[in-house]
């Protein structure tokens, strides 16, 4: 999972209950992996961190590649 701040819709109005900001700061990117993913949802998932609010933004161009896959697949 790559966590990058400067593409998530929410930025500014969540950072401040972000699982992100509160280990590390505000960062610009942030890249997990499957452990640390999982261990940062077991840490939230008991109350000890808060959790992600990630929501990436979605280009007009990876819309439509998504949908073009679906459509394919």
């Amino acid at each position: 999972m790559l966590i990058d701040c400067g593409t998530c819709q929410v930025r500014g109005a969540a950072c401040d209950d972000c699982v992100v900001t509160a280990l590390l700061g505000p960062p610009t990117e942030l890249e997990l992996d499957d452990v640390e993913q999982a261990a940062v949802r077991a840490l939230a998932e008991g109350g000890l961190i808060p959790p992600l609010r990630l929501v990436p933004i979605v280009t007009q161009r990876e819309s439509t590649a998504t949908l073009c896959r679906h459509q394919m697949g």
